[in-house]
């Protein structure tokens, strides 16, 4: 696939036009959609056309607002977008009124001149790190379409994975941006909570909500992020030799399928030898997060207090499974949320212990390969494989970290570049050394 910066290379040589782009985009997603596919709900295809005719119009009168003006961009059902519906995958909020403005993100790409496809599925409320979607349909991974691709921004990921769009706007709360990325071969860049505004759409925890790209390089994701954020973040890529580069094995391996381990020990084995320093460290404190979280934690309880009118008014439109992990939230009181509030505090103080002298925080994306759908159907098989999908990414968000996912190499395999708070372009440095030493 094409990066941000071919693409754009391409179209100030005159050798494409955005008019061209959307159109192929648009043919593809038609094409897409006719075989069964979910990764749009809903396509503004004159819009776009009209969009990108404008830009083209820009570019020949000199105006080039930013490197994704004029490409075709996709967006996550729950961000408003002026004049439709933010149903956020469900049909609970399929007849709401229709936004009067963009959200801030959203407004942030127009001004910069993306084009604006249309809205992409996602896991109900992105509640889910699946992206199973029983209203919509299920978006499938790209390399295997029994198999899910992850969520809960599962089809803004299958929208840059097949050529229908050249990045996606996401959210992750627990990993929602990652394991698509992960699911679908493609780079994801969770930053740190709240350096995106994510004011204008649906939330599900105000604490650990993130708005971030999925592209096709790191170098896509710093663009669109600087976009997104307003921050210029120095994210060219680090000298890789000398790099501190993290490892623990506590939690985040247990119960991995094989396939992933040896993908992860290969790419770990390649920078060392490219001259990376591996430096195992333990972190015996993550396995306390089962039980920290064991009430649903930040998102049921924060999930719980937007969705409960709502689920008392329409309830039974709710995916049922969403709708019990959102109750979960009802069952938390005042003082179980502070607890949990001074137990996150506990853990973050000694990550920043451990993680003091480290450039990047390397781990699996997700422990395993991308589950089956018919593998799914019950409810023990969904929430058992839910928690196991969500556990390494949502590591991250409790511990308020930033993260790059990346391809390691295999169908369905991410390599994840962590840091903690803050360390968003250091993760960003850190993850294109590494891109161009695996690639």
């Amino acid at each position: 696939m094409q990066t941000i910066k071919q693409l754009q290379a391409a179209l100030q040589a005159g050798r494409t036009t955005s008019e061209k782009l959307v159109e192929q985009a648009l043919a593809d997603i038609e094409s897409y959609r006719k075989a069964g596919g979910a990764a749009y709900i809903h396509v503004d295809a004159q819009a776009s056309l009209q969009a990108a005719r404008a830009s083209d119009a820009a570019r020949r009168a000199g105006n080039v607002p930013s490197p994704i003006a004029g490409l075709p961009v996709s967006i996550k059902d729950l961000f408003d977008v002026r004049g439709q519906v933010t149903a956020a995958g469900s049909r609970a909020l399929a007849s709401a009124a229709p936004a009067v403005r963009d959200a801030d993100a959203v407004a942030r790409l127009r001004a910069a001149g993306a084009v604006l496809l249309g809205r992409t599925n996602m896991s109900e409320f992105a509640f889910s790190g699946l992206g199973l979607n029983p209203h919509y349909g299920t978006p499938r991974a790209p390399f295997d379409e029994a198999r899910v691709a992850g969520g809960s921004t599962s089809g803004g990921a299958v929208s840059v994975a097949k050529g229908m769009a050249v990045a996606t706007l996401g959210t992750d709360t627990g990993g929602s941006i990652r394991i698509p990325a992960a699911f679908c071969g493609l780079t994801g860049f969770k930053p740190t909570s709240h350096r995106v505004s994510l004011r204008g759409g649906v939330p599900l925890s105000r604490t650990l909500d993130s708005a971030g790209p999925l592209a096709n390089s790191v170098e896509c994701c710093a663009i669109v992020d600087r976009i997104l954020s307003g921050q210029d973040l120095d994210a060219r890529p680090a000298p890789l030799k000398g790099l501190r580069l993290y490892v623990t094995r506590d939690f985040l391996f247990d119960g991995a399928d094989a396939a992933v381990v040896d993908a992860f020990e290969s790419a770990v084995s390649r920078l060392s030898a490219q001259g990376a320093q591996i430096v195992p460290f333990d972190f015996p404190e993550l396995r306390d997060l089962p039980s920290i979280n064991g009430g649903g934690g930040f998102t049921a309880a924060e999930a719980w207090h937007w969705h409960r009118d709502l689920l008392a008014a329409k309830g039974d439109e709710y995916d049922p499974r969403v709708a019990m992990r959102i109750r979960r939230g009802e069952q938390q009181s005042a003082a179980d949320y502070i607890t949990l509030l001074d137990r996150r505090a506990t853990v973050m103080a000694v990550a920043a212990d451990r993680l003091r002298d480290a450039d990047a925080w390397l781990m699996p994306t997700v422990a395993v390969l991308p589950p089956r759908v018919d593998d799914l159907q019950t409810d023990e098989a969904f929430f058992s494989v839910n928690a196991l999908v969500l556990r390494n990414t949502s590591v991250i968000n409790f511990l308020d970290g930033c993260g790059v996912s990346l391809p390691a190499g295999q169908p369905g395999i991410g390599l994840a570049v962590c840091g903690l708070r803050g360390a968003d372009a250091r993760v960003l440095q850190v993850a294109g050394a590494i891109e161009a030493a695996l690639n």
